[in-house]
């Protein structure tokens, strides 16, 4: 199963706001867009979406920035990829030209359950076991000049 773009970026600014510190400023969605090297509108649709869903805040203007909640930290990855790619079907069999197997296929209904698999597998982990070392460290880092640049 592939995800769509935006449901990997939407789970890449989580994993990056979930290891700001709380005595940590909020970054912004420009600064977090700039740390993920993703355009800001994207990461501007995401940070709302998440929003939407309670996985974490975001407030404009000066002292503004996004932080993760509560529900967000405690979550169901596989919640949270289901909201955010949507109630769709693997495959597309009704539309303009419809599969003429629609009335009778067995694929349909075995994709079906392969990505109701793939989400199962998703259940049991938390953006806590997604920002586990070694990818806490490394979230933490970006954004953060090279170190031939902090040297000098």
């Amino acid at each position: 199963m592939k995800l769509t773009k935006f449901t990997d970026l939407s789970l890449r600014a989580v994993m990056r706001l979930a290891v700001v510190g709380e005595d940590e400023p909020a970054p912004t969605t420009r600064a977090l867009a700039e740390s993920l090297h993703v355009p800001y509108a994207h990461l501007a649709k995401a940070v709302t979406r998440l929003a939407h869903l309670g996985v974490l805040t975001a407030s404009r203007g000066r002292g503004g920035g996004a932080r993760i909640t509560a529900l967000g930290r405690t979550a169901s990855i596989g919640w949270l990829v289901r909201e955010l790619e949507g109630a769709g079907e693997v495959v597309e069999c009704e539309g303009e030209n419809p599969c003429p197997l629609r009335a009778a296929c067995r694929l349909r209904g075995a994709l079906r359950e392969a990505q109701e698999a793939f989400y199962r597998s998703l259940d049991p982990l938390t953006l806590g076991d997604l920002v586990e070392a070694p990818t806490g460290p490394v979230l933490l880092r970006l954004g953060e000049a090279p170190p031939e640049e902090r040297s000098a």
